[in-house]
């Protein structure tokens, strides 16, 4: 029997990181992680920024559970919270107009849009060179937003076996899409 004196306050120590060197090696990935999640450019470098000043305020509470860009993009993750929870109201009645349209067409790189459109025809011409099984799941999946679940039982075949056959999919569309 373990006996724990429940007088005596738990303390954990934090653990020493050098945060400048978690910044230098992640910025990138960081940036990518709050693009893919927030659309205006400025507020993206905004909560960049903001993720950098809490790591650096709160960088004594890390006591080393997880990897420091794990802890660091969780905050990342919580300012992004809190970045829609603040913009609620606010494009309630936004419109598109052509100011918008325009600033949208100067921000895209050429050779983004191109290589995407390369990318994307060629997933595409994968997928139906795929068996009709694996298209018919991933029609499930994707178009119709269903889960493994769904495509288990539409095809009759266990849930591992559907995991496995996409898994199988993934690799193979990927590897004719970036030969």
């Amino acid at each position: 029997m373990i006996d724990i004196n429940t007088d005596q306050p738990i303390t954990v120590s934090a653990v020493a990181i050098d945060w400048t060197d978690v910044f230098k090696k992640n910025n990138k990935k960081l940036l990518n992680f709050i693009r893919k999640r927030v659309a205006n450019h400025e507020d993206v470098e905004d909560i960049a920024q903001m993720t950098c000043l809490e790591v650096l305020r709160n960088g004594h509470k890390f006591i080393g559970a997880s990897r420091p860009e794990t802890w660091m993009f969780g905050i990342a993750i919580n300012l992004i919270r809190n970045y829609y929870k603040s913009q609620q109201g606010r494009f309630l009645f936004d419109t598109l107009n052509d100011d918008i349209l325009t600033d949208m067409h100067y921000d895209c790189d050429p050779s983004d849009i191109t290589e995407n459109e390369r990318v994307l025809g060629a997933t595409l011409a994968s997928i139906e060179t795929l068996p009709d099984d694996l298209k018919t799941m991933l029609s499930i999946l994707v178009g119709h937003d269903g889960s493994y679940q769904d495509v288990a039982q539409q095809l009759n075949i266990p849930v591992g076996t559907v995991r496995s056959r996409l898994s199988r999919a993934r690799e193979t569309l990927k590897n004719r899409v970036y030969a």
